[in-house]
């Protein structure tokens, strides 16, 4: 059987025996797992892998590509990824602008990566994740801030410095990040994982191998999607794999030198998940607008949380059929195709449901101008009874 098939099947096997788990686990107890996923078992394997790497300055610009790809999907989901949304909805064009941008690699992406690519991939996946960790933790506070700050009045506006340093602090705390400093730091010393006690090693290794089979279970347990406005979060998350997958032609018709395993990387790294941290900033300002009294929300956070239930899914089906299928996906020309495809596909449940509006008023139009007819028969018919029973009258 051939490797990526079988891997394929093993993934979806795990992910499988997470659906058949979800009615015994509640959802809050997904948060616990989440955290030890979070906090032990991908920090082991960033740190495992980013120990086996060569530091140079070279490697500076993966961090950098990762940051432009975020600002530049925010500038699409702007002008490309909202079209299809009314102009009033200006409270979910601002989620959008939030949510699609981002990228969650560590759940959707970085557990596929081992697998398929090995620790190398993995190490320059998490270096290129800084830049992401930059542009979702800083920037889109920001972002958000702004947009808050721009409804209320300016004795409120102060506070917001305090809650940026808070969110540097708690950047900083954060296991994956930590992990990545410190391997930064040994890796200028020339240190490697052989430089630790064997028991630590061990230890290191050991958590390691927890990492794949959680997040895939993971997977399967938190899979539970709401079917409202579904159609809508799946056109914008295919609109959203479409423009990343013409960003990623455009760079490998660019540097057609890469090696298929970093063209891979390049592909399946931007398809990652929507990060839960720009809805950790929406539920900052909402929290704050309950407590300023205002009416109009700036972020529609039941849109958001249904978003992040698809996103999810999609992203990890995406990602399994990219590794699937890497002998189509590594061909610029076939990336192409298939982000074109893609983003026009998005566009069907949007053109359909105009369609069918365009009929229903159209059939409105039609029934009321038949209506109308009818009452005019009816009217005359009066009018005429009228002068018949008048000259009738004026007979007698």
């Amino acid at each position: 059987m051939n490797f990526a098939l079988q891997k394929t099947l093993e993934l979806i096997l795990i992910i499988g025996l997470g659906l058949l788990l979800q009615k015994k686990v509640a959802k809050q107890d997904l948060k616990g797992l989440k955290t030890v996923i979070l906090s032990v078992a991908l920090p082991a394997t960033i740190f495992i892998a980013l120990l086996k790497i060569k530091l140079e300055s070279s490697l500076l610009v993966f961090p950098l590509l990762a940051l432009s790809f975020n600002l530049t999907m925010l500038l699409a989901s702007k002008y490309a990824l909202s079209a299809s949304l009314p102009k009033t909805q200006n409270a979910k064009k601002r989620t959008l602008m939030m949510l699609l941008p981002s990228l969650a690699p560590g759940l959707s992406c970085f557990p596929f990566i081992v697998v398929y690519l090995g620790d190398d991939s993995l190490a320059l996946a998490a270096l290129a994740d800084v830049g992401n960790k930059i542009f979702g933790l800083i920037l889109l506070y920001m972002l958000a801030m702004h947009w808050y700050n721009l409804r209320v009045s300016k004795d409120l506006r102060a506070s917001t410095k305090s809650r940026l340093r808070s969110l540097l602090l708690s950047m900083l705390n954060e296991p994956i990040n930590m992990v990545i400093v410190v391997g930064l730091i040994m890796l200028g010393f020339g240190w490697g994982l052989a430089s630790l006690p064997g028991f630590l090693q061990n230890t290191i290794n050991s958590m390691k191998v927890l990492m794949t089979p959680l997040v895939l279970l993971f997977i399967g347990m938190a899979v539970r999607i709401k079917f409202n406005e579904f159609g809508c979060i799946l056109s914008l998350l295919m609109r959203r794999a479409g423009i990343t997958f013409c960003l990623s032609a455009l760079f490998v018709y660019l540097f057609p030198a890469m090696t298929p395993a970093l063209i891979l990387l390049l592909v399946v790294f931007p398809q990652s998940a929507c990060s839960f941290w720009p809805f950790a900033h929406m539920s900052a300002v909402a929290s704050l607008e309950t407590k300023d009294g205002q009416q109009k929300p700036t972020f529609d956070i039941d849109f958001a949380i249904n978003i992040l239930a698809c996103s999810l899914p999609f992203s990890t089906i995406l990602i399994i059929g990219i590794f699937s299928f890497s002998d189509v996906f590594v061909n610029p020309s076939n990336l192409l195709i298939s982000g074109i495809t893609l983003g026009l596909a998005s566009f069907i449940p949007y053109l359909s449901s105009k369609l069918g509006r365009g009929k229903s008023v159209k059939e409105l139009t039609e029934s009321s101008l038949l209506t109308k007819l009818h009452q005019t028969d009816k009217d005359e018919k009066i009018v005429k009874e009228v002068i018949k029973s008048k000259k009738a009258n004026e007979m007698a």
